[in-house]
């Protein structure tokens, strides 16, 4: 009788034990995920990286003289989109498993959405950069490149602040986090939703995307408190 109650316990055992490493592993992804992406836009604000409403003359310069801090950012891209859905799959996963998957299902299609998206505003800086390359003023073509890469980065806002909003519900939701960190994760996702409504305005220099630039603050906060908790078993 004894060995029967241990064999039909030791599915849900192994189960339980199961689940331990993958939150870790979630957590892990979160604040690697956050880390690149910290990295990513200090090398920009340290190399002195023009906004979008700078003259074309100093866009021009700076892309001249800095293509190989452009050529670092766009290789950690490579990695950002992969721990990025690597991080909200993952994230369903755990979720799911706990009855609350209907708001993760948002972070994972935004996610993807974002990443599609993203992969086009480096392409289009990787462009830019090229175009700079020899150039002793702007061109015409290479207005038409930067125009094109501030408009597509503006699109990415809303989309990453969706996938802020559905991890911090998702999360909340399933009780891996505390209820702070759904309201962090909701106001930022909310500022990034609300700067890319202004998406034109932002391609044209508008002091608006420092709206976004908070809510990415607040997301990279999110997933760092959240990715630690996780790495600690907490939820």
């Amino acid at each position: 009788m004894g060995t029967r109650k241990a064999d039909l316990a030791a599915p849900e055992d192994r189960q339980v034990l199961g689940q331990v490493p993958t939150t870790r592993i979630v957590g892990g992804v979160a604040v690697a995920y956050a880390a690149s992406v910290i990295v990513q836009n200090a090398m920009f604000v340290g190399t002195g990286s023009p906004g979008y409403g700078d003259p074309l003359g100093d866009v021009l310069a700076y892309h001249a003289a800095n293509r190989a801090a452009v050529a670092v950012a766009a290789g950690l891209e490579a990695l950002n989109l992969p721990l990025l859905l690597l991080f909200v799959t993952g994230l369903h996963g755990l979720v799911r498993r706990r009855g609350a998957a209907d708001w993760s299902r948002l972070a994972v299609a935004a996610a993807a959405t974002f990443s599609a998206i993203s992969a086009l505003v480096i392409a289009t800086h990787i462009a830019v950069v090229l175009a700079a390359d020899g150039k002793a003023e702007p061109t015409p073509a290479f207005a038409l490149i930067w125009q094109l890469h501030a408009a597509v980065f503006a699109l990415t806002l809303p989309a990453l602040g969706a996938t802020c909003i559905g991890a911090a519900l998702a999360t909340h939701t399933s009780g891996l986090t505390r209820p702070w960190q759904r309201l962090l994760g909701v106001a930022g996702g909310s500022s990034l939703i609300l700067a890319g409504a202004g998406n034109l305005a932002i391609a044209d220099g508008s002091p608006l995307v420092f709206v976004g630039v908070s809510g990415l603050a607040a997301w990279l906060v999110w997933l760092v408190v959240t990715g630690l908790r996780l790495i600690r078993g907490q939820g």
